[in-house]
């Protein structure tokens, strides 16, 4: 049965966890994504690097920032070899470009683990991307489906030297797949939310209390967008370890980090900021410091006793969620469906014009 191997809970701080798994980071190559002082992806490579993995590479859109935490970092820890890479998940030309930059890299032969971090949230308006996707889903999902996709070369040859399972690509989530669904007939979010498939329709008490008034009028709400490429990086997760698991011994899973007070709602619409304000008030989630926000990343990415996901009260692919450094069943039983996961395998081929097959 997977598992966890400690009571790890929401008050653990991530440099205890990589300290607790050392032997799972010494040596190895190791990619976060979203990389900034401000941001959960900082605290995860800073967890990392406390163990002497060989290689850490942070990869951002912005390179100023990457070097400012590649600074700070070889301050605290300065033996190991930090790489930046410039990540833009945004388009999925520019996601190919990084792709082919680390692919080129001859002394970085393996990836031994992929933390997909990085993330946008709340944009205010509807913004569609060069490849005519919704920005949010294109940027969490999309973009870490393609980079995940196109560098698993380097991941398959580590993993021919690990432990079956100890080779993996976490994408890390939100309370999403708690309360949203898949919006499968409409991802761009054009149609009113009334009109569509009753099974899509966005969860309206979620969005009423994020501030928003006649959800059910309109058709792009900002939290959708998110809600919407966080389920889809768990199906993703899911497929992953159904295609690489057995095969390659490459594992995949899925952690909520908690809530975080980072920049990541920096370009909400003032009433969203509010609501956060006001539910934080009334205690309706409490707030984790960074380094207690990347530790479930942390277990997610090196506890040994983490496996293929399974069925479980009803639900498939428990397992595949984890929250507050164990695993949950709270995700909606959509959002861990073995049927969704392929479907969205497929749609995701379709959106970025290419099959992968390993």
């Amino acid at each position: 049965m997977t598992a966890t191997t400690h009571n790890f809970d929401q008050s653990t701080d991530a440099l205890e966890v990589a300290k607790a798994f050392a032997e799972r980071v010494h040596g190895k190559t190791i990619i976060v994504t979203g990389v900034n002082l401000k941001g959960i992806g900082f605290t995860t490579a800073q967890a990392f690097a406390s163990q002497s993995p060989a290689h850490l590479i942070l990869a951002g859109r912005n390179p100023a920032k990457i070097e400012e935490a590649i600074s700070a970092l070889k301050s605290e820890f300065p033996d190991v070899d930090y790489r930046s890479i410039k990540l833009d998940l945004s388009t999925q030309r520019t996601v190919r470009a990084a792709a082919a930059e680390l692919l080129s890299w001859s002394d970085v032969p393996t990836v031994d683990i992929v933390v997909n971090s990085a993330a946008v949230m709340n944009l205010p308006e509807r913004i569609i991307n060069e490849d005519g996707l919704e920005m949010q889903f294109a940027t969490n999902y999309i973009g870490h489906f393609l980079f995940s996709c196109l560098i698993m070369p380097k991941l398959i040859k580590a993993a021919q030297n690990n432990p079956k399972g100890a080779t993996r690509i976490v994408n890390v989530v939100s309370l999403s797949p708690t309360m949203a669904q898949m919006r499968w007939s409409d991802l761009n979010q054009l149609k009113i939310n009334k009109d569509l498939p009753e099974a899509e329709q966005p969860n309206y008490t979620t969005h009423r209390a994020w501030g928003e008034t006649n959800p059910e009028e309109k058709s792009y709400l900002p939290l959708e967008g998110y809600n919407q490429s966080k389920v889809a990086l768990l199906l993703f997760s899911i497929a992953l370890s159904k295609r690489l698991y057995e095969k390659y011994g490459i594992l995949s899973v899925a952690p909520h980090p908690g809530i975080i007070d980072t920049e990541l709602s920096r370009d909400a619409p003032e009433y969203v900021m509010e609501a956060i304000k006001g539910m934080m008030e009334k205690r309706v989630f409490t707030a984790k410091t960074l380094g207690q926000g990347s530790a479930t990343s942390l277990v997610s990415a090196l506890d040994p006793k983490l496996g293929l996901p399974e069925e479980k009260d009803g639900k498939e692919n428990y397992g595949a969620f984890l929250l507050d450094c164990q695993i949950s069943n709270l995700p909606l039983p959509s959002t861990l469906s073995s049927e969704g996961a392929e479907r969205l395998w497929t749609m995701s081929e379709e959106l970025v014009k290419e099959k992968f097959s390993w």
